[in-house]
């Protein structure tokens, strides 16, 4: 089993953020609410070539906290990770603090 991707062309490896099940007052929080749309970018391809051979970068980097469509994306199982690819042009946009 691999235990490692690298991303082709324009594509991004992302690992889901999960929610707390609870609060840090110990209150359980119901599964509706734990449902983040968000994850943490792991590794990028390197880019899509245009029509005239230029390389068009990924708009994000490892490290960049994004958030996702609701649907799409590929799950993948590392090891014992789970992890979604995406189209770069799917992602939505990136979280800020």
């Amino acid at each position: 089993m691999a235990k490692r991707l690298i991303p082709t062309i324009n594509r991004v490896l992302i690992e889901k953020i999960t929610a707390p099940a609870k609060t840090s007052a110990g209150i359980l929080l119901p599964e509706k609410s734990a449902k983040l749309n968000s994850g943490k970018v792991v590794a990028v391809g390197p880019g899509l070539h245009d029509k005239t051979g230029n390389l068009i970068p990924t708009a994000v980097k490892e490290g960049d906290t994004v958030l996702l469509p609701e649907y799409g994306g590929t799950q993948v199982k590392l090891g014992e990770k789970e992890y979604h690819l995406y189209r770069d042009e799917d992602i939505l946009g990136t979280l800020h603090d």
